[in-house]
């Protein structure tokens, strides 16, 4: 007889029902049903910190939320554990970032009955499908503040589906959010307008801003592909290390939930090419910062981010 680690048994409890796993399709917006709250909170989990400030933000005093991945975790390689199972199978609201961002929980999270992707809402043709990503859209939206206001509608629409009585001040604190989010385009906006147009170019560990790139009118170029999954090779070391030293571009830019080898090996690539290149500072890329600091927020994380690479690339400190 076959025995499962705990993990796979909770998994497999979590994935069961009426129907089979291959019959259930993903949860949506639309087909969510209201929760049985018991007088209670909603308690919602979510999987990214990201995730958990939108529900935090929109759902106010009506909401618990929880975070499975805290700051400086990388969702592409996280792996769910037996706390994380449970803490899913008591929440009354799932949420989470959707387009494989959480690439080994897919099917955990489309098949739990509970669980919504924020980004449902958005455009198909406002995704990137980048080269060699097998067709599948670059999940790194909420680098493009416009696009993460469709997660927070998704948000907004989620915790009302789920609680019915709320819908109004779901609808009051989103409506806040969103001008928050407007005010934060347009400031992104200026600072990286005001970076000479042969430095706006940003070089960073992996390709999480190609979004910010097509938004905000900068040149982005990743050491590592879309996903962290992949290491980077020798050739795109010295390829990258070649553009920038032609490029003269002073500064790259470490990433808080990347490993910085790469980055280093780049800054060394270019100094046998005769350029010098220091590090910009470290960007949040697919986490926030700590809880209780202005990069614990996304709209301070956007913001840091904005700040360093202007500042760096000699734009508006």
């Amino acid at each position: 007889m076959l025995r499962l680690p705990l993990p796979s048994l909770l998994l497999a409890a979590l994935l069961t029902g009426c129907q089979s796993v291959q019959d259930r399709p993903p949860t949506t917006v639309a087909t969510l049903q209201p929760a049985d709250l018991g007088g209670g909170k909603v308690r919602v989990t979510a999987t990214t910190n990201m995730v958990a400030d939108l529900a935090r933000e929109i759902g106010g005093d009506r909401v618990t939320v929880s975070a499975l991945m805290g700051p400086g975790v990388d969702p592409h390689l996280y792996k769910a554990s037996a706390r994380d199972v449970r803490t899913l199978q008591g929440a009354h609201l799932i949420l989470y970032g959707g387009l494989h961002l959480e690439g080994k929980m897919v099917e955990l999270l489309e098949k739990s009955g509970r669980a919504v992707a924020v980004t449902e809402q958005i455009p198909h043709d406002r995704l990137l499908r980048p080269d060699g990503a097998e067709g599948l859209p670059d999940p790194h939206v909420w680098f493009d503040v416009s696009l993460w206001k469709f997660a927070a509608g998704t948000t907004r629409d989620a915790l009302s589906a789920a609680d019915p009585a709320g819908k109004a001040l779901y609808a009051q604190n989103a409506a806040a959010y969103l001008s928050a989010l407007d005010a934060l385009d347009a400031e992104v906006m200026t600072l990286m307008h005001s970076i000479p147009q042969e430095r706006r170019v940003l070089v960073t560990a992996h390709d999480a801003f190609n979004y910010f790139a097509r938004r905000y009118g900068v040149e982005v170029r990743g050491v590592q592909g879309v996903s962290t999954a992949a290491e980077a090779g020798t050739q795109n070391i010295q390829a990258l290390a070649r553009f920038v030293s032609q490029r003269g571009i002073p500064a790259v830019f470490v990433e808080s939930s990347v490993s910085q080898r790469t980055v280093d090996a780049v800054i060394e690539a270019a100094r046998a090419q005769g350029h010098t290149l220091r590090i910009g500072g470290e960007l949040f890329s697919d986490a926030l910062g700590a809880a209780g600091t202005p990069e614990g927020t996304y709209i301070g994380m956007v913001r840091h981010n904005a700040h360093a690479i202007s500042s760096a690339l000699g734009g508006l400190k």
